[in-house]
């Protein structure tokens, strides 16, 4: 369980969109209650994470609008730091680490992931000099986050950000080397009253047979052997609601009973893939003049080059009976995670952004239908946030639950 805060310093308003980083205010220590200028969901939010649903932001934390947390009623938020980013700068310069620390301080939980880009080099051996360049870098993160964010994930997508055929025990070997820094790290500098939970990163497609590797196997042993970490985080994206479940049965018999677990990414993007080529349906069609051959992909291409007004958008999505046939799947796999009891936070995809939008077609991961805010694909009517996605109700409904 992640430790609450009863104090935290306040900060001036992060910037909007396209800004980078934020500027920590000198404003005292206050209680959030006592600060009228916070919204209400802030100022009574309390720190509680057991079965909390947050925003995620993934590598996009510099495109936070305070106005669309606040909308959509978002306390926790969620983003990751790619490690190569901080090789020649202090992590403090980089927008990741300043933009978390400017919603701790303005009080919202957070979760921030380090993530190990590896799929094109090999892991560093422990003991080596390039391992310990690495661990110097994990270091400088540290500094500036311990005891500032509330949880701090130790990899992103270890399974898929590493050389298929180091998926063995050269990857458990460079995880848990960087994991033991960080719990040494902690011990040191680590505030008893501001304490940062630690959990291991993403296990992905635990819904396949082959995925359940000796290599998984050894991260949930060492996840459940280590005294130190909170548990681990996993990322659904599946093809069906069903396929979810795979992964909760993977793992929960993993952990202590003491232990929690993440999902900070989750989503249907792969039956939505499966259906770009499928043909728009001709009410659609007709209602907005359009040729009846056009596929769905060529439809989401047309929104990105001319975003829509809101009514076509909806009416486009209202039209495809294989998304609105899991409309309720934020609702259901809520539920599904929180059943557990063993649920600290989950977080979902908030915003779509320019790599989910660029060259988009037929192939293309379809990630740009998850989000809650459609800036991309939907012309907005407000000055001051992005025209709403699909999922907007589902996650103000599920947020202050």
């Amino acid at each position: 369980m992640v430790a609450r805060r009863t104090f935290l310093t306040m900060t001036a308003a992060l910037p909007v969109a396209g800004a980078v980083g934020a500027v920590a205010s000198d404003a005292p220590e206050a209680p959030l209650d006592d600060d009228p200028d916070l919204p209400g969901y802030l100022r009574h939010g309390g720190r509680r994470s057991h079965g909390a649903l947050g925003a995620n932001f993934n590598q996009n934390l510099d495109s936070v609008v305070l106005a669309e947390l606040d909308f959509a009623r978002a306390f926790w938020v969620r983003g990751f730091l790619p490690m190569t980013a901080v090789t020649e700068i202090d992590p403090g310069e980089h927008f990741a680490v300043q933009t978390i620390l400017s919603l701790a301080r303005r009080g919202h939980g957070t979760v921030f992931s380090l993530k190990f880009p590896y799929a094109n080099r090999s892991f560093p051996e422990p003991g080596s000099a390039e391992m310990e360049a690495e661990l110097s870098r994990v270091d400088a993160v540290l500094s500036h986050v311990i005891n500032e964010v509330d949880i701090l994930t130790i990899g992103n997508e270890p399974f898929i950000e590493s050389l298929a055929e180091e998926r063995d025990e050269r990857l458990n070997d460079f995880y848990e080397t960087v994991a033991q820094r960080v719990i040494d790290f902690r011990r040191e500098h680590g505030s008893s009253e501001q304490r940062t939970s630690l959990y291991m990163g993403a296990l992905n497609r635990l819904d396949l047979a082959d995925r359940h590797t000796p290599a998984a196997e050894r991260w949930m042993t060492f996840i459940r052997e280590t005294p130190e970490l909170e548990g681990v985080d996993i990322h659904p994206h599946v093809e069906h609601p069903d396929a979810v479940q795979p992964f909760l049965d993977y793992i929960l018999p993993r952990m202590r009973a003491d232990q929690t677990f993440l999902v900070t990414e989750f989503s249907l993007v792969w039956h939505w893939k499966a259906h770009l080529r499928n043909a728009i349906d001709p009410d659609f069609a007709l209602k907005y003049e359009l040729d009846p051959a056009l596929e769905v992909w060529e439809v989401i291409r047309s929104a990105i080059d001319d975003p829509f007004p809101s009514s076509k958008w909806e009416d486009f999505l209202a039209s495809c009976p294989w998304f609105v046939e899991h409309s309720d799947f934020l609702i259901d796999e809520l539920a599904r995670y929180r059943e557990t009891g063993q649920l600290a936070v989950a977080t979902y995809g908030f915003r779509q952004d320019d790599l989910m939008s660029q060259d988009f077609d037929a192939d293309k991961d379809p990630w740009i239908l998850n989000s809650v805010f459609a800036p991309y694909t939907v012309r907005s009517e407000e000055t001051h946030r992005a025209a709403a996605g699909y999922w907007l109700e589902s996650f103000r409904r599920l947020a202050l639950r």
